[in-house]
């Protein structure tokens, strides 16, 4: 069976509309956040960290995206500032190694809009009341991150200095602190509980573009990091994003459905074999369990019994409502006979078929007489036409 041209078209047009679909699904699944944004240097979105990391070039900061893991950061980490801002996803064990020994050895973290424990060690924070809009921040102690007085936080995190060995720097209207650093080995972490001073919406507010550049200070290096944007968290959170994994599971299902339709359609053509429901050994099944069911077991004789009186007035010339006895003796006139046991039945035959006591045995026994006359009866009657 050959395809048609509009069941083609129909086809590719199905086929067509469900690639539209998985892709639709992919790059939804990679469009987190689509409205507001994150941290990242390249989104202009709100939480977009662009112009950020624009001004700090055009500043002349020797500012630069790291799109690397954290195992490879700069051996000698003196001088040189990487910023976290608002990693996506964690890092693993080598990982956070590769930002201990860049601490160690003197490197600055300025980690924002995360909670620290799972980046830089020693870090603790905890969840708070939540600050409703751009909330202003104050300084708490005159330092190098204070200079330009306060700023503005949004978020519930907090720190939680369990040890007291951070420098507060701003602490929130609740009395909470939102802006800590503290020395790990030669190098520093600078935490800020939010990353709106640095994101496009909250950059140009109070004193937050004070706060980044009192921040990194005078570094040599600044390294914008995008691995915990783009390369790592592709790799640990859109592996089974469910939209996608959807997307292509309906592409498998009908990829499978697909072949299965052509593989039946190629194939030779057979009619399918329709089973008669007028089967003789079913009628006789159907009908006896119907005569068992209402007891009429004489019917069964009955019926024979009409078969042997049509065949008799056939092959005999005689009437057709004769009784079985009659037929009987007109067929041993006619030098017919029947063994004695089959010709005492065969005569009983009429009585029988209306006898409603008969039991299933006995009309058995009158029944096979029956077609045992009617049989002699065909035979006999064939040889004379022979003869």
């Amino acid at each position: 069976m050959q395809m048609t041209s509009d069941k083609r078209g129909f086809l590719f047009l199905g086929i067509g509309m469900l690639l539209l679909m998985t892709l639709v699904a992919w790059l939804n699944s990679d469009n987190k956040d689509e409205g507001e944004g994150t941290p990242s240097s390249y989104s202009v979105l709100r939480h977009g960290g662009k112009a950020a990391f624009l001004l700090l070039q055009q500043s002349n900061y020797p500012v630069e995206r790291w799109e690397k893991s954290p195992a490879d950061l700069p051996t000698e980490g003196a001088g040189t500032t990487l910023i976290l801002a608002g990693p996506e996803s964690h890092p693993r064990p080598e990982e956070f190694g590769g930002i201990v020994r860049f601490l160690l050895r003197g490197g600055r973290v300025l980690i924002v809009g995360a909670m620290p424990e799972g980046y830089v060690p020693q870090g603790t924070s905890e969840f708070g009341d939540e600050r409703i809009g751009n909330a202003e921040c104050t300084p708490v102690a005159a330092t190098r991150l204070t200079r330009g007085g306060a700023i503005s936080q949004d978020g519930d995190r907090t720190w939680n200095d369990v040890n007291g060995s951070a420098l507060i720097h701003f602490k929130d209207a609740d009395d909470k602190a939102v802006v800590v650093s503290y020395s790990v080995g030669a190098g520093q972490v600078i935490w800020w509980a939010s990353a709106l001073p640095l994101t496009n919406a909250g950059i140009r507010e109070r004193e937050n573009l004070s706060l980044l550049l009192n921040s990194v200070g005078d570094s040599k290096r600044i390294l914008w990091d995008e691995y915990f944007h783009q390369s790592h968290s592709f790799e640990s959170e859109h592996r089974d994003n469910p939209a996608r994994m959807w997307a292509l599971a309906q592409a498998a299902f009908f990829g499978i459905l697909l072949v299965l339709t052509f593989s039946r359609r190629s194939g030779p053509v057979v009619p399918l074999v329709h089973e008669s429901r007028l089967s003789p050994l079913e009628f006789i099944e159907t009908l006896g369990s119907v005569f068992q069911r209402a007891r009429g077991t004489q019917v069964a004789v009955e019926i024979a019994l009409n078969r042997f009186q049509q065949m008799a007035a056939r092959r005999l010339g005689i009437r057709g409502g004769l009784s079985s006895q009659e037929i009987v003796t007109s067929m041993a006139q006619h030098g017919l006979k029947l063994s004695e046991a089959a010709a005492t039945l065969a005569s009983q035959a009429s009585d029988a078929a209306t006898d409603p006591q008969l039991t299933e045995k006995r009309a058995l026994e009158h029944v096979k007489a029956l077609v045992t006359a009617m049989q002699l009866l065909d035979t006999q009657t064939a040889i004379r036409e022979r003869n």
